[in-house]
């Protein structure tokens, strides 16, 4: 069973930067197409970005120019790189991946795998 384990999360000043950590610590999982999402208290879940299989990347408006996603296939691990960080970054984020390849992102959240989250906090 594919189990996703994210890490990295913590405290972080404005202005400073982490990087987050997504890995299949479970059964061997072919499909390397994965999602980042980050929920705030009172707020819907929100999809900050995203990789595909053939290493399309899209993100969020908020954060373009300051997240950067990437993956290393050889350690099944993708990454989010948060620089700048805003108090308003301040949420849980999680990671998703599809259960069926070539799966939109929405249907990949429906259906797919998800870890338990980590929490970033933005706060001086």
């Amino acid at each position: 069973q594919v189990q996703l384990v994210e890490s990295g999360g913590g405290l972080v000043q404005p202005g400073g930067s982490l990087r987050l950590s997504c890995v299949n610590s479970g059964s061997p999982f072919s499909l390397t197409a994965r999602a980042w999402y980050r929920q705030a208290p009172g707020k819907q879940r929100e999809l900050v970005a995203t990789i595909s299989s053939g290493g399309n990347i899209n993100y969020a408006e908020s954060v373009k120019g300051r997240f950067t996603i990437s993956r290393d296939n050889a350690l099944n691990t993708v990454y989010l790189q948060m620089n700048i960080l805003l108090p308003e970054d301040t949420a849980v984020y999680y990671c998703n991946a599809p259960s069926s390849p070539g799966s939109s992102w929405t249907y990949a959240a429906e259906t797919g795998y998800w870890g338990q989250g980590t929490q970033v906090t933005v706060s001086s």
